[in-house]
């Protein structure tokens, strides 16, 4: 079993039932999720007039390779009806895969480490929660890059939880 984290986000519709259906999905799909982070309130990253996102990060272990989860996590997409109109656009449901154990995976369809995953307090700020010491591979840890961070975007913890701890 390898240990992969996925970052999930909306901000279309009921954000928060949107999120926990998709770690539903997951478990459903081959992913055993053993720890989600917080859920945090995020001002939209690329385009600005839309609303709020709601995001966290889930930790999982799967037998599944780096591109079947992607086809599972662009598959739980799909069944939620999520639809891509335009990049960074409005969405009911985002997974990003963000690390996949200490794999680097460079394609058209995939890139692991996520390429802005230290670019962005959105995705820092629930990796803190679940998985401070991980390593990212070629960057240091999930910690080292959440210190060197120096963006100014608005991330506003809520008391929303996807799992009890």
């Amino acid at each position: 079993m390898k240990k992969a984290v996925i970052a999930l986000g909306s901000n279309v519709g009921d954000t928060l039932a949107n999120l926990k259906e998709a770690v539903s999905l997951l478990e459903e799909n081959g992913c055993r999720v053993l720890k989600t982070s917080r859920l945090y309130q995020t001002e939209p990253w690329g385009y600005a007039d839309q609303d709020d996102f709601l995001n966290g990060a889930a930790l999982i272990e799967t037998d599944l390779a780096p591109f079947a989860l992607l086809d599972v996590t662009q598959g739980i997409e799909r069944t939620m009806g999520r639809k891509k109109l335009f990049l960074n656009g409005p969405r009911n449901i985002d997974l990003d895969i963000l690390i996949y154990e200490d794999e680097t995976v460079r394609s058209d369809r995939l890139t692991i480490p996520h390429p802005r995953l230290g670019e962005r307090l959105f995705v820092l700020r629930p990796l803190m929660d679940i998985v401070p010491d991980m390593t990212v591979p070629g960057r240091g840890t999930v910690a080292e890059l959440f210190a060197a961070y120096r963006g100014d975007e608005r991330v506003e913890e809520t008391d929303l939880v996807l799992m009890e701890p």
